[in-house]
């Protein structure tokens, strides 16, 4: 925790497998976390009630659900009737930003994590950026979390007075999904809670043939562990 000495932490989770991982980090970590999740009115809404049981069987301090409507920019196939991307292979998805990109969504989302930190007089914000599986999104970089974190101390009244120093945690960001999953597993994460679909059905069942389908079932797969949530097919 630094030289601050609140062990409150601000973790953005959006019910998914890597914001969950991240989540149970923090809280092995010894913090007091209070959960913030968005809801942008994305597509994919099942990640907001997949967000709420993972909040509540972690047992988190708080948990916030924001509405903030992306939609009304749109620009993205998550806030638009765009098309989602189905079947990619992952030199694609690697090699170019896929349209669910959602424009400068992860600098809004930690610009309201850090005003609910610093009202909480708490220093530490967590995130489940990943830039190793998925490279294709620019503000999972770790340039843009070390940018991140140095506009957080120089907006804030708590930076600026030098109470605390703002610090974004991202345990995830350099591991592969193979990784992640086997962390998870390691700190009793319930995967049937996390929802990762950018694309699930009617029935609730993820398509499993979307880019994040096609990533987590391969993760699965080299990790050795069943994945408990229900598919509508397998794309690999």
């Amino acid at each position: 925790m630094g030289l601050n000495l609140s062990n409150k932490a601000v973790v953005l989770l959006s019910g998914g497998l890597d914001s969950s991982t991240t989540l149970a980090v923090a809280i092995k970590e010894g913090f007091e976390c209070h959960a913030l999740t968005i809801n942008y009115k994305q597509r994919h809404h099942a990640e907001l009630e997949a967000a709420r049981k993972v909040a509540a069987k972690m047992g988190v301090a708080d948990h916030k659900l924001i509405d903030l409507d992306l939609r009304a920019f749109g620009g993205s196939a998550l806030t638009s009737e765009e098309a989602v991307p189905k079947s990619r292979s992952q030199a694609s998805m690697a090699c170019e930003i896929p349209a669910t990109y959602v424009p400068a969504r992860n600098t809004v989302f930690l610009s309201i994590a850090l005003a609910w930190a610093e009202s909480l007089n708490a220093f530490d914000i967590f995130l489940g950026v990943n830039a190793v599986d998925y490279s294709g999104y620019p503000d999972c970089r770790p340039d843009f979390i070390r940018s991140f974190e140095s506009l957080a101390n120089l907006a804030t009244k708590a930076g600026v007075e030098k109470t605390g120093k703002f610090k974004i945690h991202v345990p995830l960001i350099v591991m592969s999904k193979k990784e992640i999953i086997k962390l998870g597993d390691s700190l009793g994460l319930d995967f049937s809670l996390t929802h990762t679909c950018y694309d699930p059905k009617k029935s609730g069942k993820s398509c499993g043939l979307c880019d994040a389908c096609i990533l987590r079932l391969e993760g699965f797969r080299e990790a050795g562990i069943a994945d408990p949530i229900p598919y509508e097919r397998v794309g690999l």
